[in-house]
């Protein structure tokens, strides 16, 4: 009876041993259960949030409208609805740049979540004014010696984006004009000597002007002096029987009076930019900008989803066009040849 009532003891003290344990298990559990909804009602709330975008622009809405279309037209492949789950923030120069550094600001005080720069010019800014916010540059000019990015493979920082340019392309204009104009003599070139872009690739241009028996004459213009009369007065007078255009900032806020001038002047040029063909160049050569813009959204969204611009390598234009614009050729008395219209990827009629 001892013995069986010793084992009954036993027994009961199991139970409650197995029952206290229960217990502890049964706490763990709840507290566990209290932690991860706590982190799921985190992770919702977070989830939740519309992320902001500042869009930082050195020109207007009329001279970025074909670009900033194709950046909403990128986010919209990815899922976003500007208005519903992604809020871009807009802030125009108006062809200002001494307006950048109060407009970056702006952005950096909304505490968006990435800054996108239409060019160097507007990263610069902002990088000045934030070196912790992610920023996606559309169009870098000299990712390098602009002191934005370490490197193209590895940019480093906070700034990461697409190269627009090569030593190559400039060259290449330079032979596309001595097939549309095979009696041409002499080249100008308009600079803009605010940017710092193109240093780099003259001395490709010269090279390749030189194997063409081509005079290559650089003609400057800047933000304090734009004075494009002047400049295309000057290119009559040196004798610069066509024009290489590049689409910087300026030129670009400027387009519509150089493209007036070209034909009051009547001087066959090429432009790095197709817009300039859509808007009454005569011709065009180089990456699809507007492509670029798209890809911009691209990076955005990897960096809304946790990418670190540092690791995010600067990229290069896939597609290259030539563009030809007959009507301004009419206009101008100029005949395309016929070997040029065949290789252009689109002819404006």
């Amino acid at each position: 009876d001892s013995a069986q009532r010793a084992g009954a003891g036993g027994s009961g003290d199991q139970v409650r041993v197995f029952s206290s344990r229960r217990a502890v298990v049964s706490q763990i559990v709840a507290h566990c259960a209290l932690l991860f909804a706590v982190c799921f009602a985190a992770e919702a709330q977070q989830n939740g949030k519309v992320p902001r975008v500042g869009f930082l622009v050195d020109g207007s809405p009329s001279t970025h409208f074909t670009r900033i279309e194709a950046f909403r037209q990128g986010l919209r492949e990815l899922g976003y609805v500007e208005g519903k789950n992604i809020k871009i923030e807009y802030r125009y120069a108006e062809g200002r740049s001494e307006r950048l550094s109060e407009l970056a600001k702006q952005l950096v005080g909304l505490k968006v979540d990435v800054i996108v720069g239409s060019s160097s010019r507007a990263a610069r800014p902002a990088k000045d004014a934030s070196p912790s916010i992610p920023i996606v540059v559309a169009l870098v000019g000299d990712p390098i010696g602009s002191g934005l990015m370490a490197s193209l493979a590895r940019p480093g920082g906070n700034v990461t984006g697409f190269y627009q340019y090569s030593p190559e392309l400039l060259g290449k204009r330079l032979e596309l004009l001595k097939e549309i104009v095979p009696n041409v003599s002499g080249v100008g070139f308009l600079y803009d000597t605010d940017s710092n872009a193109f240093r780099s690739v003259f001395k490709n241009a010269e090279a390749t002007a030189k194997t063409l028996a081509l005079r290559f004459q650089v003609v400057e213009v800047n933000a304090r002096n734009a004075d494009y009369e002047a400049a295309f007065r000057l290119i009559v007078n040196e004798h610069l029987d066509t024009l290489i255009t590049e689409a910087t900032p300026l030129a670009t806020f400027h387009r519509n009076r150089i493209l007036e001038l070209a034909k009051q002047y009547r001087i066959p040029a090429i432009h790095s930019d197709q817009e300039w063909a859509d808007a009454g160049g005569l011709s065009s050569y180089g990456a699809n900008r507007a492509d670029l813009f798209r890809r911009t959204a691209v990076y955005v969204d990897k960096i809304l989803k946790g990418a670190k611009p540092a690791d995010l390598p600067v990229e290069q234009p896939r597609k290259f066009e030539l563009i030809i614009n007959l009507k301004t050729a009419k206009q101008i008395g100029l005949t395309i040849p016929p070997n040029v219209l065949a290789r252009a990827d689109r002819v404006i009629r």
